[in-house]
């Protein structure tokens, strides 16, 4: 009885691990799209419309909770000191795919407002090479959002 009592317990706090795991994956990439937003020093309304849309379409969470989250990413970005911390996590929880798709969405963000500015070229390469992304990911991901 107990080790069934045991094992019940243990289910339950994996799932809630796997959730919270979710979550902050979800935020460490909203983190780094903010990051990225605010390269050029101002974040734009067409840069914060492009995280909250990324964030809902890639993680299947309702408009109100990627909103929250791209306000709680935005909220938190003037207080970052490293991005290691985001990049690991993503690095470690993400497969190879997933992590070229999210400098991909880092591209997306800084071509929001029209212009992709040398500052933050330089963030996304930044981030690239720290979730291991190839050059070569790095750059078919930057031609498709050249005009």
């Amino acid at each position: 009885m107990i080790k069934r009592l045991y094992k019940i317990i243990c289910q339950r706090e994996q799932a809630a691990d796997a959730v919270d795991d979710g979550r902050a994956l979800q935020l460490a990439t909203a983190a780094l799209l903010m990051e990225v937003a605010s390269a050029d020093y101002e974040i734009s309304a067409p840069e914060r419309d492009t995280v909250r849309r990324l964030v809902e379409e890639n993680y299947g969470v309702t408009a109100d909770e990627a909103a929250q989250i791209a306000a709680r990413a935005e909220q938190d970005s003037g207080h970052v000191t490293s991005l290691h911390p985001f990049t690991r996590m993503i690095k470690d929880g993400c497969s190879m795919e997933d992590r070229i798709e999210i400098v991909n969405m880092l591209w997306q963000v800084t071509a929001a407002d029209g212009t992709i500015d040398a500052h933050e070229t330089h963030l996304v390469r930044k981030i690239a090479d720290l979730l291991y992304v190839p050059h070569s990911e790095f750059i078919r991901t930057r031609l498709r959002h050249d005009d």
